[in-house]
């Protein structure tokens, strides 16, 4: 990581990471700080860990996870295809955290419903919607989607259909207000 931008950003956030290299010096890839907030990339094996972590040293307290989020980065550049995203936010400090997992088709991510149980549905919907699983979930299933429907509908691979409208049901009123000068 680029020490010198570091410099820059606020003590907490340079602490923050300075404290998961410290504890997970293997699993931390990269870290930035842009429009006020700190995204920290993470290996997708750590993530179960980082996130109990987080949640559970005194100083940072990410006791809330707000959202988790599903990318489909295809295309985008050479690294993994899809890409999980996390949002933390502390209750204690008012600070907020986004964490990233990459990974590639196929792979599986530690489920965090054992760090937070609110994580259950997120999971689910990012496993509807992208297919990216998450291992040792309690109940991965569809959740938005039937279970006869076929693929992942936010993938950008995706296959999209068009069906074309007619909208005829105003034809006449039209063709008579043009003609009355409307």
């Amino acid at each position: 990581m680029d020490e010198g931008a570091r410099a820059t950003w606020p003590e907490w956030e340079q602490e923050t990471v300075r404290r998961l290299e410290e504890g997970f010096p293997e699993a931390v890839v990269s870290a930035s700080f842009q429009f006020g907030e700190l995204t920290v990339v993470v290996a997708r094996e750590a993530v179960r860990e980082i996130c109990a972590f987080l949640r559970n040293d005194p100083e940072l307290r990410f006791d809330h996870l707000s959202d988790i989020a599903g990318v489909d980065y295809l295309k985008l550049d050479d690294g993994p295809h899809f890409g999980v995203v996390y949002h933390l936010y502390s209750l204690q400090t008012g600070r907020r955290l986004r964490l990233r997992v990459r990974i590639g088709e196929g792979e599986l991510v530690p489920s965090v419903v054992s760090v937070w149980p609110a994580a259950n549905f997120p999971e689910r919907e990012v496993y509807d919607m992208f297919g990216v699983g998450f291992e040792g979930h309690p109940d991965l299933r569809r959740i938005l989607m039937p279970d006869t429907w076929q693929g992942h509908p936010l993938r950008k691979d995706y296959p999209l259909t068009i069906e074309e409208v007619e909208f005829s049901f105003s034809v006449g009123k039209v063709k008579q207000q043009q003609r009355e000068g409307y």
